[in-house]
């Protein structure tokens, strides 16, 4: 699906952000849902992301000063778990042998709203 929103003339024009979360950097827009990593909270719960770029029509921001004011929020949905990973070490004529596991787990957002700061 793309955001988009129509303006005034009947253009449509697509608004995303690029957000900061867990060291990770993710493409939203309006009604997306999102896996980051685990963020504290109960479904729900608003969280507020870091902006890194804002495309909004034919412009876009990636002015630090600019994205100050610009807000991307939204809502926990739910807290999934990833497939498991399993961790196999062997070393040959030893007999070491290790086995290990594990599963990361993620947060569901919902991006309620990009707001720019502009009307």
């Amino acid at each position: 699906m793309s955001p988009a929103a129509e303006t005034a003339g009947g253009k449509w024009q697509i608004v995303y952000a690029i957000v900061k979360s867990g060291g990770r950097q993710h493409k939203v827009a309006v009604g997306d849902v999102v896996e980051v990593d685990r963020i504290v909270g109960k479904p729900g719960a608003p969280v507020e992301f870091k902006t890194l770029l804002v495309v909004d029509g034919d412009q876009v921001t990636s002015d630090p000063w600019i994205l100050e004011g610009v807000k991307v929020s939204g809502e926990i949905v739910a807290e999934v778990k990833a497939a498991k990973i399993d961790i196999l070490k062997y070393k040959n004529k030893t007999g070491y042998r290790v086995r290990q596991g594990h599963r990361q787990k993620y947060t569901q957002v919902k991006v309620t709203s990009i707001e720019t700061g502009k009307k």
